[in-house]
């Protein structure tokens, strides 16, 4: 094994752009990166998801492919909600906050990406760093969803930290939400 499969075999994340590639292995040659990479998905080393996208195996995280698509982006929406237990629908689908808005299917993953305005898209205010992807806390996967949807039915909110989202709400620029986010306190808070 080389250093290329050392570098990237031995890195937490899995998944990769070319860009991320050729920063990890210092290789500053577009044509010389893009021989290697071909090389490597041709002998089976790296799998190729997609143009530009790359894993070292078959077992990759679905959230780091989400995000590394389109970027900037975090996993928000009924992804995380779904996980805190405010929604009880199951997704089969990742939700991204991102800059477009786009439904993506290939092999066994869909990927639902929602467009934020780049105010919010960028601060960082209740977003948490896994290690190889970012995701909104569930304050702020609830506020994401109050933005795009206004009156969405949200089946447990009694895990949710109003005083975190009132200090959140201002991100968004909205006093149409500051209105929402204080009928859904009125209705659910206890």
């Amino acid at each position: 094994m080389d250093n290329f499969l050392t570098i990237i075999y031995g890195s937490k994340q899995t998944v990769f752009t070319s860009r991320e590639i050729a920063i990890l292995i210092k290789e500053e040659n577009a044509n010389k990166l893009k021989s290697k990479l071909a090389y490597y998905v041709k002998t089976g080393k790296l799998i190729r998801l997609r143009r530009g996208v790359f894993s070292k195996n078959s077992a990759y995280d679905k959230n780091e492919l989400a995000v590394r698509i389109f970027t900037p982006s975090y996993i928000s929406f009924e992804t995380v909600l779904a996980k805190e237990g405010v929604i009880f629908q199951y997704y089969e689908a990742v939700f991204v906050a991102s800059y477009l808005s786009r439904n993506l299917k290939f092999k066994d993953n869909k990927l639902i990406f929602r467009k934020l305005k780049n105010e919010i898209l960028f601060n960082q205010k209740g977003i948490i760093n896994r290690g190889t992807y970012f995701q909104a806390s569930k304050e702020r996967a609830f506020l994401d969803m109050l933005y795009l949807f206004g009156d969405y039915y949200f089946d447990n909110l009694r895990s949710i930290d109003w005083n975190i989202c009132f200090d959140m709400v201002d991100i968004y620029g909205s006093k149409t939400m500051k209105k929402r986010l204080k009928n859904y306190y009125k209705k659910y808070a206890k």
